[in-house]
């Protein structure tokens, strides 16, 4: 939620101050018209954000798969942005963006690692036992 509110302000200091025909231009009045000036959290496509984009299932093992691919996709997100920029005063936080999600990548990556050690050896699925004590899988 950070790094969108952190996108969001980026947003609104570009646009701050542009005309109508420089909002237009630039293809922000639908979000003028709806929002004004606010912090209004988007993605590329105009699509708001929403908890929907949360994964989890409960299990440690399912859970930390999305959460790693949930940061190699936001680490790609910008790097694509940063392509398309020029401007200072936005790549220096978008590239500290960027070093967090591979920071949260390797946390998470560490996390699985920890997970998987703990399950039996011959568990080649990397199944979590632990998830229904009730009916635990046969091998």
């Amino acid at each position: 939620m950070a790094h969108q509110e952190v996108l969001s302000a980026i947003i609104r200091q570009l646009t701050d101050g542009l005309s109508a025909e420089e909002l237009e231009a630039g293809g922000f009045a639908p979000h003028y018209v709806e929002h004004t000036g606010g912090i209004y959290p988007t993605d590329a496509n105009g699509v708001p954000y929403t908890v929907l984009t949360f994964q989890s299932k409960g299990d440690p093992i399912t859970d930390l798969h999305e959460d790693l691919a949930a940061e190699q996709k936001a680490r790609t997100t910008y790097e694509n942005v940063l392509r398309l920029m020029d401007d200072p005063a936005v790549i220096a936080p978008l590239r500290f963006l960027r070093e967090r999600e591979i920071v949260h990548y390797q946390r998470f990556g560490e996390s699985l690692n920890k997970v998987l050690d703990h399950l039996n050896s011959k568990n080649y699925y990397a199944f979590n036992p632990a998830f229904d004590r009730r009916n635990p899988h046969k091998s």
